[in-house]
Protein backbone atom coordinates (compact mmCIF):
# COMPACT_ATOMS: atom_id res chain seq x y z
CA UNK A 1 0.00 0.00 0.00
CA UNK A 2 1.32 3.47 -0.94
CA UNK A 3 0.81 6.58 1.22
CA UNK A 4 0.36 10.10 -0.17
CA UNK A 5 0.23 13.11 2.14
CA UNK A 6 -1.94 16.06 1.12
CA UNK A 7 -3.69 18.73 3.10
CA UNK A 8 -7.26 19.87 2.88
CA UNK A 9 -10.22 21.32 4.69
CA UNK A 10 -13.41 19.84 6.05
CA UNK A 11 -16.18 22.20 4.91
CA UNK A 12 -19.46 23.10 6.66
CA UNK A 13 -21.20 20.15 5.03
CA UNK A 14 -18.51 17.78 6.42
CA UNK A 15 -16.98 17.10 2.97
CA UNK A 16 -13.21 16.79 2.71
CA UNK A 17 -11.80 19.27 0.15
CA UNK A 18 -8.17 18.73 -0.82
CA UNK A 19 -5.85 21.70 -1.42
CA UNK A 20 -4.40 20.09 -4.56
CA UNK A 21 -5.03 17.23 -6.96
CA UNK A 22 -3.76 13.77 -6.11
CA UNK A 23 -0.83 12.46 -8.18
CA UNK A 24 -2.73 9.33 -9.28
CA UNK A 25 -5.26 8.64 -12.00
CA UNK A 26 -8.75 7.42 -11.28
CA UNK A 27 -11.33 6.19 -10.87
CA UNK A 28 -9.79 4.19 -8.07
CA UNK A 29 -10.87 3.10 -4.59
CA UNK A 30 -8.72 4.46 -1.75
CA UNK A 31 -8.55 4.31 2.03
CA UNK A 32 -8.47 7.68 3.80
CA UNK A 33 -7.09 8.45 7.24
CA UNK A 34 -7.88 11.95 8.50
CA UNK A 35 -5.55 13.49 11.10
CA UNK A 36 -7.10 16.45 12.89
CA UNK A 37 -4.95 18.85 14.88
CA UNK A 38 -6.01 19.27 18.49
CA UNK A 39 -5.14 22.96 18.24
CA UNK A 40 -7.59 25.23 16.48
CA UNK A 41 -4.86 27.37 14.90
CA UNK A 42 -2.53 24.74 13.46
CA UNK A 43 0.46 26.35 11.74
CA UNK A 44 1.10 25.24 8.16
CA UNK A 45 4.35 23.47 7.28
CA UNK A 46 5.46 26.33 5.02
CA UNK A 47 4.82 28.88 7.80
CA UNK A 48 6.73 26.65 10.23
CA UNK A 49 9.72 26.44 7.83
CA UNK A 50 9.72 30.22 7.29
CA UNK A 51 9.69 30.84 11.04
CA UNK A 52 12.49 28.34 11.65
CA UNK A 53 14.64 29.85 8.89
CA UNK A 54 14.41 33.30 10.51
CA UNK A 55 14.85 32.10 14.10
CA UNK A 56 18.22 33.20 15.52
CA UNK A 57 18.49 29.89 17.39
CA UNK A 58 19.37 28.27 14.05
CA UNK A 59 21.85 31.01 13.05
CA UNK A 60 24.82 28.71 13.70
CA UNK A 61 23.82 26.70 10.62
CA UNK A 62 24.94 29.62 8.43
CA UNK A 63 28.52 29.41 9.74
CA UNK A 64 31.19 28.08 7.35
CA UNK A 65 32.13 25.36 9.86
CA UNK A 66 28.64 23.86 9.50
CA UNK A 67 28.90 23.63 5.70
CA UNK A 68 30.58 20.21 5.66
CA UNK A 69 28.90 18.62 2.65
CA UNK A 70 29.20 19.33 -1.07
CA UNK A 71 27.10 18.27 -4.06
CA UNK A 72 29.74 15.63 -4.88
CA UNK A 73 29.51 13.90 -1.48
CA UNK A 74 27.81 10.53 -1.28
CA UNK A 75 26.04 8.83 -4.15
CA UNK A 76 22.62 9.25 -5.69
CA UNK A 77 19.74 7.24 -4.20
CA UNK A 78 18.83 4.04 -5.97
CA UNK A 79 15.74 1.84 -5.88
CA UNK A 80 17.94 -1.24 -6.31
CA UNK A 81 19.20 -1.28 -2.72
Amino acid sequence: MKAIEVQGTIDRDRWLRLDSQLPVTGPRRVRVIVLISEEADDISESDWMKAASKNPAFGFLKEDAEDIYSPTDGRPPSDEE
